[in-house]
């Protein structure tokens, strides 16, 4: 079994073609002498017989274009996959003008036209230029169980044309669906956010998980011979049935995380009052006036509003 499938896996071999320019001028030449043969018999046919000339000239103008099916214009960044009578004979990407077998044919991958734009660009050709893929938005659920929308985008090539045009149906479809299920794999391990800073989350650890989702898409498709650079997510959002109470959550999170540094810095002023009031030796206040000293500081740091100052003219006690 382990055999036979080894037999399916197709390797890319790029053939070694003959210049373009030679072949094609030698047709050329040998089209207007199989013309001007065929006017000569013309010339010399009677009534009775035809002149040789006719016939080899009329054989050669039917099978002599023959020749123009093997020439090849390669621009930068193409390949064109050839097969003959449904062997694969092997990948023309070196750019330029050549001339390869007649009966051999151009391969494209299945569901694949001429019109589709980043595919192909031009007949029978591949193109081996990066690309960008956009899966749109999915609904995911995240580490902690909430529905999330998320969107991946994928900037991708293809490297290995036998394997991106023989080991698959169609490169392009066999991308998006392992992009998608990538997406749902990946983002099933973290949470969209989390209070612990060390935590990595979907939202703060961008850079980990772009990381693991092109690691483990390039895994998946290796045996289409294309190559991932670089995976992102593009989209990422609760979803709607959640989203407000999940900003509620983030609003909240937020007051109580200020409120814990507004409590922390003022019981550091205040501690910082009384020694500084103790070492300077400005006064001397007992336990009962300490703590409403201690209580009135307090009130005026961690209050919402501006505090408003009485002015006791008489005397503390």
């Amino acid at each position: 079994m382990n055999d036979e499938r080894k037999k399916n896996i197709y390797e890319e071999k790029e053939i070694r073609a003959a210049s373009g320019w030679g072949m094609f001028f030698l047709t050329f030449l040998l089209m207007l002498g199989a013309l001007a043969l065929l006017i000569y018999g013309g010339t010399q046919s009677t009534e009775d017989k035809a002149h040789w000339g006719v016939l080899v000239g009329i054989l050669w103008l039917c099978i002599g274009w023959l020749p123009f099916k093997g020439l090849k214009i390669i621009r930068p960044n193409e390949a064109v996959v050839l097969t003959l009578f449904g062997k694969y004979m092997g990948t023309l990407k070196k750019e330029g003008f050549w001339f390869v077998n007649p009966f051999a044919g151009a391969v494209l991958p299945a569901g694949v036209t001429i019109a589709q734009k980043g595919s192909t660009s031009g007949l029978g050709k591949i193109s081996l230029k990066t690309m960008t893929h956009d899966n749109g938005m999915q609904k995911i659920n995240d580490l902690s169980g909430n529905p999330i929308e998320v969107g991946i985008v994928v900037t991708w090539r293809v490297v290995n044309t036998a394997k991106a045009l023989f080991n698959v149906e169609n490169y392009s479809q066999f991308l998006s669906i392992q992009a998608d299920t990538t997406l749902r794999d990946v983002a099933r391990l973290y949470p969209y956010d989390s209070t612990d800073s060390d935590e990595k989350t979907l939202r703060g650890s961008s850079v980990e998980v772009s990381a693991q989702l092109k690691e483990l898409l390039q895994k998946r498709v290796e045996g289409a011979g294309l190559e991932i650079i670089e995976a992102r997510i593009a989209h990422l959002a609760y979803a709607q049935e959640i989203a407000a109470a999940m900003l509620q959550r983030q609003q909240a999170t937020a007051i109580i995380e200020a409120r814990q540094k507004i409590v922390d810095g003022a019981v550091g002023m205040v501690e910082m009052a009384l020694n500084k009031l103790s070492e300077s030796n400005v006064c001397e206040l007992d336990e009962e006036r300490k703590a409403q000293m201690v209580s009135n500081l307090l009130v005026v740091l961690c209050g919402n509003k501006d505090a408003q100052p009485i002015v006791n003219s008489g005397s503390i006690y």
